[in-house]
């Protein structure tokens, strides 16, 4: 990762840490990380997209790494981490960049683009779909009303469950067992049983997409950090849906390519093909391009990562 440079940006009255690669003067690639992630999961599209001459910039999102965690948890809706990302853009000089994005960071990258057009080129969105707002019901009981109380987000809404499940094994395992689970099936954990079930499979060995410098890269910024940064965006999921009414309906006017794998727990979530196939372009426009990748799973920038980093290059080459 030599070629990856790092700094600390004051954007939104925080400190953001920035990973960086390639001419700091070429057209920008913003990318946003998903849970639990950092800047690092997008370490491979970030070298490729460099060396075809555009300037990749990761920054680790709010609550996470080397980025400030600021209480309290009300703090972490959508619009704070879009106004962070505004921030961001205004903090390096940058008027419009093409963003990328993959499980939160995907969510936050549809939202950028619904909130702030003027400053987004062209997207390309991994993992998860647009979900339009739902005027009748909250985010967190429409989960609940698709899943049940036992679905991992309604789960995650108790403070201090989730990271003294977390807490309960060592970091690494929690990452290995984050990045490494391959069930397409919703996640869901019965209500009587702990969130720390999560981390009692047997032990697997790690798929050769991903090392044990990787996991240790993970664990030892999550062993200083904790999980409530990325816990609190599922905190305040239904905040976040009380604060974007005023959008409801609202089409995203960017181009946009979508990239799922087959094999990717979201994908497998009921209505998610059927809306692929037909109702994204009512939301989305400007969808240009959908791409399903065969046998690669959610973390589809780690699993097959320069394959992904072709479909990013072949779609922002065209603008």
């Amino acid at each position: 990762m030599d070629h990856i440079s790092h700094k600390q940006l004051t954007v939104n009255g925080i400190s953001m840490h920035v990973a960086e690669a390639g001419d700091g003067s070429a057209p920008a690639v913003l990318f946003l990380h998903g849970f639990p992630e950092l800047w690092y999961s997008w370490r491979h599209q970030m070298l490729d997209v460099a060396a075809k001459g555009y300037r990749a910039i990761a920054p680790d999102l709010r609550g996470y790494g080397d980025t400030d965690s600021p209480p309290p948890s009300a703090g972490y809706t959508l619009l704070h981490i879009v106004g962070d990302l505004v921030a961001l853009l205004d903090a390096l000089g940058l008027e419009q960049v093409f963003l990328v994005g993959h499980d939160w960071g995907a969510i936050i990258a549809w939202w950028f683009c619904l909130l702030r057009p003027d400053r987004i080129r062209a997207l390309v969105n991994t993992s998860v779909i647009f979900q339009p707002r739902n005027p009748n019901v909250k985010t967190i009981q429409g989960y609940r009303d698709a899943f049940g109380d036992a679905f991992y987000m309604c789960r995650f809404q108790e403070e201090g469950k989730a990271e003294a499940a977390f807490a309960s094994v060592d970091t690494k395992t929690v990452m290995a067992t984050f990045l490494t689970t391959s069930d397409p099936k919703p996640p869901c954990i019965p209500v009587e049983l702990g969130l720390d079930v999560l981390f009692k499979r047997p032990a697997v060995e790690l798929p050769p997409w991903i090392s044990p410098e990787d996991i240790s890269y993970y664990s030892d910024k999550f062993d200083k950090t904790g999980f409530t940064g990325g816990l609190n965006y599922y905190r305040q999921m239904d905040l976040s849906w009380e604060l974007t009414a005023p959008w409801t309906g609202a089409q995203i006017k960017v181009p946009v390519k979508f990239v799922i794998g087959d094999l990717d727990l979201t994908y497998s979530f009921p209505g998610v093909e059927e809306f692929i196939n037909g109702g994204f372009k009512i939301y989305v426009p400007l969808l240009e391009e959908i791409v399903v990748m065969k046998g690669v799973g959610h973390f589809l920038n780690e699993e097959s990562p320069h394959e992904l980093s072709q479909h990013i290059l072949t779609f922002i080459n065209k603008f």
